[in-house]
C-alpha cells in the first residue's frame, strides 16, 4: 500500500471508509494531479508505465517530486483496481520490466545494524518470505535479539524483472511484497525466524492480509536448500494443526512455498524495493501501519514437528536459540 493510501487506512480503519465524502474530494484532487503531470489515459497500465517513466529520472532536485508522484500513482492504481488481484497473473501476460537494477542500493546500508543490505557475508544464510505489508514484516525481523546481518524489503515471487512499487502494487508482476534476512545461522536458527514468520501474520487469508488486499499481499516462504523446504513445509503442517485446535475451525494455510530456483527463469526471487521504503518504520516521520493479522496462536514446539530423525546432526544443527523467555516477551500480538 503507498504512504498516501496508508495514512487514510490507518485514520479511517477500513478501505470501506475511502469511498466516504471526507475522502472522495481528496483522491479526485490526487487523480487530477496525476493526470496533469503525465498526460496519459486515464487507465490502470497507463498509469503504471507513467509510474515507471518518472522512477527513471535521475535529477536529484525532481527525486523527491518523482516520489510523490509515484506514491499518488500507487494509491489511485489501489482504490481502482487494474486487474483482478484476487488471482495471480499469468507469466506471459506480466509486464516486461527492465534489466536495470533498483538504483541507490549496492552501497544502502541498514538503517538499524549499518551492514551492506547485498551482502551475505561468509557463513551466513538467506532467508525470504512475504507475510503482508512488509513495512512491519521486516522490522519484527531486524529486532531479534542476535544473529540478523540485515534485513530489506522487496518485490519477490513474480514475473517481471526490476519491477517498481507501482508495479507491484497493480498485480500486472506476479510479486508480493517481501522481506530478504541475511542471518548468521550460528547464532538465530532458521526456526526462529520460520516461528516469526508464521505467529505475526494470519496464513489462512489467501491474497491478501488485514485490509490489504491482492496478490502482493500474498503469504509465501521461499526455500534456497532442501533443509529449509523440509523446515518450512513440517512447521506448516504444525502450525495448520495447532490454529484448527485453537478456533475449533478448519483453518487452511494458504502460505505458498516454493524454490528460489523456481523464478530464476524471470530473472530471479528477489527484486530490491525503492530506498525510501528500507527499514522505513526507523525512520524520523514514518507513519506507523502494519496489515498483518497476528492469531495469537503460538507455532507448536520444535520436537513435536522437526522433520528430521531423533539425534541426527540436522536436527541438533537446526534447533531454535531464542529462549521462551524471549517469545513469552515479545511474540507478535
Amino acid at each position: 500500500m503507498s504512504p498516501a493510501l496508508r495514512r487514510i487506512t490507518t485514520t479511517s480503519g477500513t478501505r470501506s471508509d475511502i469511498k466516504s465524502p471526507r475522502y472522495f474530494s481528496a483522491f479526485l484532487l490526487m487523480l487530477v494531479g496525476v493526470l496533469a503531470s503525465t498526460g496519459r489515459a486515464f487507465t490502470a497500465p497507463a498509469l503504471v508505465r507513467a509510474a515507471a517513466g518518472s522512477s527513471s529520472s535521475s535529477s536529484s532536485s525532481s527525486s523527491s517530486s518523482s516520489s510523490s508522484s509515484r506514491r499518488m500513482i500507487a494509491s489511485i492504481l489501489d482504490l481502482l483496481g487494474g486487474p483482478d488481484k484476487s488471482q495471480l497473473i499469468s507469466p506471459e501476460k506480466a509486464l516486461p520490466g527492465r534489466s536495470t537494477k533498483m538504483p541507490n542500493i549496492d552501497n544502502l546500508r541498514h538503517y538499524i545494524l549499518g551492514n551492506k543490505l547485498v551482502d551475505v557475508p561468509e557463513g551466513h544464510k538467506e532467508a525470504v518470505f512475504a507475510n503482508g505489508c512488509f513495512w512491519g514484516s521486516e522490522k519484527g525481523i531486524w529486532r531479534l535479539p542476535k544473529g540478523i546481518y540485515s534485513t530489506a524489503v522487496g518485490y519477490c515471487a513474480g514475473f517481471t524483472p526490476n519491477p517498481t512499487y507501482e508495479e507491484a502494487c497493480s498485480g500486472m508482476t506476479g510479486h508480493t511484497e517481501g522481506v530478504r534476512v541475511v542471518y548468521d545461522p550460528s547464532q538465530v536458527s532458521f526456526v526462529d525466524i520460520l516461528r516469526w514468520f508464521w505467529e505475526a501474520h494470519d496464513p489462512t487469508s489467501g491474497m491478501g492480509q488485514g485490509n490489504d488486499r491482492g496478490t502482493q499481499y500474498r503469504s509465501g516462504f521461499y526455500y534456497f536448500d532442501n533443509e529449509q523446504k523440509q523446515l518450512i513445509e513440517a512447521s506448516k503442517k504444525a502450525y495448520e494443526k495447532r490454529l484448527a485446535e485453537a478456533t475449533g475451525l478448519k483453518r487452511e494455510i494458504s502460505t505458498e512455498i516454493k524454490g528460489a530456483s523456481e523464478y530464476e527463469q524471470y530473472g530471479g526471487l528477489w527484486y530490491f524495493a525503492e530506498n525510501y521504503h528500507q527499514q522505513y518504520l526507523a525512520k524520523p516521520g514514518s507513519r506507523p501501519y502494519c496489515s498483518a493479522q497476528p492469531q495469537g496462536v503460538a507455532l507448536p514446539d520444535y520436537e513435536e514437528w522437526c522433520p528430521f530423525p531423533e539425534g541426527s546432526e540436522l536436527r541438533e544443527k537446526h534447533r531454535p536459540t531464542l529462549p521462551d523467555s524471549f517469545w513469552k516477551k515479545y511474540a507478535p500480538r
